[in-house]
């Protein structure tokens, strides 16, 4: 396979984003504590927000009734498909896509009342210039939130699907994994505090939902659309068959009446400028 993903790992070079595929398999899950990380950053009436890691825009879309028309929703990501994909999802006028990276972002200094990022920190190259930048361009006293993934076994639809392909590409477990870089609640609060935060918390929640079935989980899979997927599918279509074979077996424990019922664990930190 490739030895580079397309900046921002999540959408193949040359390809548009797949918003539906992305739903079901990231947005389902991230959207549940995106109001915590709206909540963390104290987001309110006429504030400038910054949404690093936009994605197809979802943390944004539940920023704007928080904001209202007075304010506005800046929305940067790596990947110009995932800015195009969140353009073509938002027409308000309050929301701006650009693309744009996230550890040298394109602003200056003290220009935000507020910064999200929701599900991406762990996926910079760099995490710590990540926040540092995010610091940099928040005004004094304003907060900054991320919400990252926890550890593999608490986030079993990711989890699973990532053990059960790293050991078909051994090469490519760091990648696999990365999802769950930053799932050490004590390492990411040292980060924050290293940033220039200050009052810096890390909370650790959880939620559940329920997918309808097994086709249902994997459908998203199968179009690659994410990092894990991808890898997925540049392996030969026999061991694909065996991936799925053994994904299906290891969910089954969530299984109930057919539907895959399922919980997973985040944590949400934010600090002050």
């Amino acid at each position: 396979m490739s030895g580079t993903l397309a900046p921002g790992l999540h959408v193949a070079a040359g390809r548009p984003a797949d918003i539906a595929a992305y739903d079901g398999w990231t947005g389902r899950w991230s959207r549940l504590f995106v109001p915590s990380v709206i909540s963390a950053a104290k987001a309110a009436r006429g504030y400038r927000v910054l949404d690093v890691s936009t994605g197809t825009g979802e943390a944004a879309l539940m920023m704007l009734p928080v904001i209202g028309p007075s304010g506005i929703v800046v929305g940067v990501d790596i990947a110009p498909a995932m800015v195009l994909g969140a353009r073509d999802r938002l027409t308000n006028r309050s929301f701006c896509p650009i693309a744009a990276d996230g550890q040298a972002l394109p602003f200056e200094d003290h220009s935000f009342d507020a910064v999200v990022c929701q599900l991406g920190l762990q996926f910079f190259p760099d995490p710590a210039r990540g926040l540092a930048e995010f610091h940099r361009v928040l005004r004094k006293g304003c907060y900054a939130a991320v919400c990252v993934i926890s550890t593999p076994e608490r986030a079993p639809m990711w989890g699973i699907f990532a053990d059960v392909v790293s050991r078909y590409v051994p090469e490519r477990r760091d990648l696999l994994h990365l999802s769950f870089a930053l799932a050490d609640a004590a390492r990411l609060e040292r980060m924050f505090l290293a940033a220039g935060f200050q009052n810096v918390t890390v909370e650790r929640m959880q939620r559940e939902d329920t997918i309808g079935s097994f086709e249902e989980y994997w459908a998203p899979i199968e179009t690659g659309m994410g990092s894990m997927p991808q890898v997925y599918l540049s392996l030969p279509e026999a061991k694909r068959r065996l991936v799925r074979e053994e994904v299906l077996n290891r969910l089954s424990r969530f299984e109930s009446h057919g539907r895959l019922v399922m919980s997973v664990e985040m944590l949400v930190a934010a600090g002050t400028a």
